[in-house]
């Protein structure tokens, strides 16, 4: 009942008070209870049992088709309107809404299971000392948890079995990343450990932001003993998050139930719409225009028929009384919208859903788009948008993790000046590196770490200090989470790869980071155990770039130490480094021409008086409620100036497998590919190149890079544009000008402006558009792009989570797009195009026959006829039809990626293909209709006896017309399986028996009103004549079909015509191939004969064949083919003959 209460009470306005900020103190339930704070249940289910059946009927109701055949099943039950039964309309509009109703139920089911499983999950509660259910623990309360046990509530961490009050959990349920991340308890509620007298004593009173679904941020202040400490989102265990490697912690409930991120975050996602869909919306709304004016033209034909005609039968028709011509007329014109009711079809939506989800299954089952390395399968997260595969214009990527690996390994820096990490060429083609670095010396040394420059190993040891200090820098600034399992065994938890390559260089080099806790951070320097106290942590973000830490040495010296993108830290150098930058970007220019990540590091000596004045102001504006991130913002700047300059870092993140090759195919598939990263412009370039699409022949590489607005130029080939260029005055100008670029390549770009560009996009160039992305920050670009996709990578699962597909690399793209995204397409268009096909045919085939029954709204169709169609005879064929064909395979479809360009076009299903549908319709209907009345006028059976009557002539018209679609399906199938013949010739077979079985005596006599055709099928289908006219009708409907295909074939061949035809003419040369190719199943040399006669020669000669079979893989398809090379000997003299076979093995 709660979502009918919810519903009635925001009708009335009772809306729930919007909370603004969350006061709550620790073991106080009588306090939080003031506040109405939710509980810990939880409630997903949207029905009960006394409200499923009328809210989910309201719910289908709401859809225009369901409520469009409800207005007919009530205009059916007037009978002075219908001339059909009331079960034609009512048997399909029960069978639609039972099979919603019963999927909706099914799914509502296993939520309320899951909720009461959830909500009577246990937990101890410090309050009373027991185990309580889920649901009845509220804010305020103080929880245990131990290892591997859910996390109950939204927790701010008091303290932990760990030292330095860490806990290890993970997150897969949040954000489905399975790497363990690391919170952190404050030191003085650390303190209280598991002692059970202080934490049940424990008055501390939390100040935070209200309920929100932002995961990554939380904003609060804890008062403890009058001091007052700031809360993020390190103190904050989620719920949906599972405790690991932790024995036990204590936590503080600070949002419960649906307040939690968790539930925050599982409201309803934007719900995208195929540009199919919005046509077939647009032609549902034609064809309601269309009945309504062919209903006015018979029903005003009715009226004519009446003053002129209708006297004369009124001696066995009388009138009602009161009635008249025009009463008359518009009673038919209701009852020609129920018998024409079929040109609306009831089943079309959901076929469409049907068709959806056996090709979302296609991909979900297909082991060509499986990663093996990671278990990584290709799902189809949503059943929506398959045809959509079919018609992208535009693809935008991510670059690090998406094109590239993102497995980072520190490659090369400059240290003041100098560079280190060398290559020596061997000739002029390859480039060898020099022996590895050997890091024996150092016993904490990572032993999977590579360097190849011994130079720089001597001057760290030799205590270079420029040298210690940069790497010094790598060990303190960052936020990495050590962890050793084993006595000089350190594993490092990395919010990301580069961190993680960072700090194992410094590492390698003698500076290794051992322990952290709020307050310290420990490093091993040359052996040496320092410990440094740490200040404060200015964090990165993807506005700023950068990331600083405040430490006070041994020595009491406070150093600030700082790393970021060189265009940021330039600006805040102090004006003695002028010459070593000039320096320092030389080396990053060759770094990133070799496609390295960079970064620039920079420290600065703080003044004890100044840094103690900062840090309270610092502390103020990290408890503060409003403002907080603009106030801690301005102190960041204020100190992060007049920096000296280090040195730089270049990590090598190399490309995926496949990519060139997949980003080659994808242009010839005339796919526009925009890259879209936050790397410097000579990383972005280089990366261009790599992969493909920026090539040699490229001569005109023009730049978009400007310091201002008014400085930004005007680009050709390829972009990479900054922000000014989004601005609103530019942006029509940067669209313009990249859409006549060959490739497009966005460099220092934020997520934000990401999502700007494909918006950009989306809405001027009303083309389809592809985002693909593996990481958080490519979750904006992935929503806003009509088709995500998501990569499983190294930077977790949130791009996967917000994706509409996902797979493993990023060469699988080529084979969901090219392959399973045209075949989507055209399956799709084939489905619409038939669909429309068989219903007009059969509806207009009632318009001519009303012509003919004074506009009396009398049906040609048997009842029973009318019913099933749609439902039995003709739906498993079209089904069929719309899940397996295939113009051509995937081999073919990699080797001409042209074949992909009518779906960008929109070629196959338009506004065009739909009225040349339905004229293709009306001619059928003229033949379905005339050619049976012109057989049955005045006939007669062999026996004398008259068989020109209403019901011989329904059945023969309704036999003709199931016939004749049958067989137009069968011209639209390219692709024949067992599925699809079992389902035309059972359809076929099923109508048959149903229609002897409902005319037959036996079904007359127990339901003599609702089956009257009693023995016509027998009587009629006896008849040659009858059977001739079926043939004759079916022949003047299919060979003008099959003759104007010919021609058009023969005088404009489309790209599909000309590729099936090749593929045709090597399926017969590949049939010789067959012949020996068992000689060659096995790995050793085979000997085999092969009879060949050549043409024009009545000759058959013998060859004894030989044959090397060598298996290759194909990169595109990572198919399987054989090579096989043969020796042919014949009347003793030996050939050579060299035979290409390119036919999959299995």
């Amino acid at each position: 009942m709660g979502t009918v209460t919810s519903y009635f009470g925001q009708l009335c306005g009772q809306e729930k008070k919007k909370e603004e900020e969350r006061l709550l103190r620790a073991n106080d339930r009588p306090f939080n209870f003031s506040y109405h704070y939710a509980n810990n249940a939880i409630k997903t289910s949207k029905y009960n049992i006394f409200t499923f059946l009328p809210l989910n009927l309201f719910e289908q109701f709401r859809r225009l088709a369901n409520a469009y055949f409800l207005f007919l099943f009530c205009l059916q039950l007037i009978p002075q309107i219908s001339s059909l039964s009331w079960f034609t309309t009512m048997v399909p509009l029960i069978l639609v809404l039972a099979i919603t109703a019963v999927k909706d139920a099914s799914d509502d089911i296993n939520r309320h299971n899951s909720d009461k499983q959830v909500n009577n999950r246990k937990v101890e509660v410090l309050l009373d000392g027991e185990n309580e259910k889920w649901m009845t623990v509220q804010v305020g309360d103080i929880i245990k948890l131990e290892n591997n046990q859910f996390v109950t509530a939204d927790l701010l961490l008091l303290s932990s079995s760990e030292p330095l009050n860490l806990v290890y959990v993970e997150t897969a349920e949040l954000d489905g990343e399975t790497n363990l991340k690391v919170k952190q308890a404050l030191t003085e509620t650390g303190e209280m450990g598991d002692n059970i007298q202080s934490l049940a004593s424990f008055k501390g009173e939390v100040r935070c932001e209200p309920p929100n679904n932002r995961l990554d941020k939380f904003k609060g202040a804890l008062t403890v003993n009058q001091n007052t400490f700031s809360l993020d989102n390190d103190k904050l265990l989620l719920r949906g998050c599972t405790l690991r490697n932790t024995e036990w912690c204590f936590g503080l409930v600070i949002f419960g139930g649906p307040d939690t991120k968790l539930m925050q975050n599982s409201g309803k996602t934007t719900f995208k719409r195929t540009s199919i869909d919005h046509l077939m919306n647009v032609l549902v709304l034609s064809i309601f225009g269309f009945l309504a004016s062919m209903c006015s033209a018979l029903a005003i034909g009715n009226a004519v028929w009446e003053v002129k005609d209708g006297s004369t039968f009124t001696v066995f028709l009388p009138r009602e009384k009161g009635a008249n011509a025009a009463l008359t007329s518009f009673l038919t014109f209701w009852s020609y919208v129920i018998v024409l009711n079929t040109v609306v079809p009831i089943s079309l939506y959901v076929s469409v859903e049907i068709i959806r989800l056996g090709n979302s299954f296609f991909i979900n089952w297909d082991r060509k788009m499986y990663y093996p390395k990671n278990d990584t399968p290709a799902q189809a997260r949503t059943t929506t948008l398959n045809e959509e595969l079919g018609q992208i214009k535009y693809i935008f990527s991510d670059k690090t993790g998406t094109l590239t690996q993102n497995i980072m390994a520190f490659n090369k820096c400059s240290i003041n000046g100098k560079a280190y990490g060398k290559y020596f060429c061997v000739d002029n083609w390859t480039w060898n590196p020099l022996d590895e670095v050997d890091f024996s010396w150092n016993q904490l040394a990572d032993p999977k770490f590579i360097f190849h420059d011994f130079s720089l190993v001597e001057t760290v040891r030799e205590g270079n200090q420029e040298a210690n200090a940069f790497f010094r820098l790598l060990a303190l600034c960052h936020t990495v989470m050590p962890e050793e399992k084993k006595e000089g065994e350190l594993f490092y938890q990395a919010q990301s790869p580069d961190e993680g390559a960072l700090v194992t260089a410094a590492r390698n080099f003698g500076f290794v980071f051992r322990s952290r806790t709020p307050e310290t951070i420990t490093v091993v320097e040359m052996g040496q155990h320092v410990t440094y106290e740490l200040l404060a942590v200015l964090d990165f973000n993807n506005v700023r770039k950068r990331m600083s830490v405040i430490v006070r040495g041994p020595d009491g010296k406070i150093t600030l130490y700082c790393k970021g993108a060189d265009t940021i830290l330039y600006e805040r150098l102090e004006s003695s480094c002028a010459k070593l930058m000039n320096i320092t970007t030389r080396h990053l220019n060759e770094y990133a021409g070799d496609g390295l990540r960079t970064l620039v590091l920079a420290y600065k000596d703080l003044d004890e008086r100044y840094m103690k004045e900062w840090k309270q102001r610092h502390h103020l504006a990290s408890i503060a409620m409003d403002g907080r991130e603009e106030q801690l913002d301005e102190l960041y700047e204020e100190i992060e100036k007049d920096l000296v300059l280090l040195g730089a870092t270049a990590v090598e993140d190399k490309l995926q497998d496949g990519v060139p090759q997949t980003i080659e195919q994808l242009a010839k598939a005339d796919i526009k590919i925009w890259v879209l990263t936050g790397d410097k412009q000579e990383t972005a370039e280089n990366i261009g190149y790599s992969c493909n699409m920026l090539r040699e022949e490229m001569k005109e590489i023009f730049v978009v890079a400007a310091n201002t607005a008014e400085g930004t130029p005007v680009m050709s080939t390829s972009c990479l544009p900054q922000a000014y260029a989004l601005d609103k005055s530019l942006q029509m100008e940067l669209l313009r000008t990249a859409c006549m670029c060959q490739t497009v390549i966005c460099c220092r770009v934020t997520p934000l402006q990401k999502a700007q560009v494909v918006q950009l996009v989306k809405k001027y160039k009303q083309a389809i558009t592809l985002a693909i992305g593996d990481g958080a920050n490519d979750v904006s670009m992935i929503k806003a792009a009509h088709i995500g996709v998501g990569i499983s990578g190294q930077e977790g699962m949130q791009a996967v989570l917000s994706s509409d597909f996902s797979f493993g690399q990023f060469r699988y793209l080529q084979r969901l797009l090219l392959v399973h995204g045209r075949w989507s397409y055209l399956r799709m268009c084939k489905f619409l195009q038939y669909f429309f096909y068989k219903n007009f045919t059969f509806t207009f085939v009632h318009f001519w026959y009303a012509f003919f029954c004074g506009f009396s709204a009398q049906t040609v169709y048997d009842e029973w006829f009318i019913t099933l169609y749609n439902l039995v005879y003709t739906a498993l064929p079209v089904l069929g039809l719309s899940i397996f064909d295939q113009d051509v395979n995937d081999r073919w479809s990699f080797q001409y990626p042209q074949l992909y360009a009518p779906g960008q076009l929109n070629q196959y299903f338009n506004k065009k293909a739909f009225v040349r549908c339905m004229m293709h319709s009306c001619y059928s209907s003229i033949i379905l209709f005339f050619i049976p009345w012109a057989a049955m006028y005045d006939t007669v059976r062999d026996d004398g006896k008259d068989i020109a009557d209403y019901q011989s002539f329904a059945l023969l018209a309704q036999t003709c017309l199931i016939i004749v679609v049958s067989a137009q399906l069968c011209l639209d199938t390219h692709y024949w399986t067992a599925v699809n013949q079992f389902f035309v010739w059972g359809s076929l077979a099923a109508y048959f028996a149903v229609t002897f079985t409902m005319y037959s005596n036996g079904m007359f006599l127990i339901f003599t009103s609702i089956f009257p055709f009693i023995g016509t099928a027998r009587n009629s289908l006896n008849q040659p004549n009858v059977w001739l006219t079926i043939l004759l009708a079916s022949l003047l409907c299919i060979l003008p079909v099959v003759a104007f295909r010919f021609i058009v074939i023969q005088l404009r061949p489309t790209i599909n015509d000309k590729v099936r035809e090749n593929m045709r003419k090597n399926q017969r040369f590949y049939s010789i191939d067959w012949a020996f190719l068992n000689c060659c199943r096995s790995p050793a040399h085979n000997q085999g004969f092969f009879k060949f006669p050549p043409s024009g020669r009545s000759a058959e000669r013998s060859f004894l064949l030989t044959c090397h079979p060598v298996r290759q893989e194909d990169t595109h398809s990572n198919e399987k083919y054989m090579h096989v090379h043969a020796h042919a000997e014949t009347d003793g003299n030996t050939h050579t003959v060299c035979l290409y076979i390119h036919t999959h093995i299995a």
